[in-house]
């Protein structure tokens, strides 16, 4: 019966289960951007202005911790990334 029952759980949580992995997989990858030290996070106009405030006084060193910090959203993250790739893709 405890078989039964541990099996009916993961087909009916595999999915979510799944899309956990997946989630912590990704902000596991948000470690490797560090954020410059003098980053001024003002400057970039995608942002939200509490993201921008928040950001501006917590001083991250990755994109992995600027994740956890509230207010901060996806969206803020999403820019962030790109931000980050375009100011690599100039100094190169």
């Amino acid at each position: 019966r405890k078989v039964l029952k541990q099996v009916e759980i993961e087909v009916k949580y595999k999915g979510y289960i799944k899309r956990q992995l997946s989630e912590i997989k990704k902000l596991s990858g948000l470690e490797r951007y560090i954020m410059p030290e003098e980053f001024d996070y003002f400057s970039i106009s995608g942002l939200t202005y509490e993201a921008r405030e928040k950001l501006s006084k917590m001083r991250p060193n990755t994109l992995g911790q600027a994740s956890r910090i509230a207010g901060v959203s996806p969206a803020d993250i999403s820019v962030l990334i790109m931000t980050l790739k375009q100011r690599r893709e100039r100094a190169v």
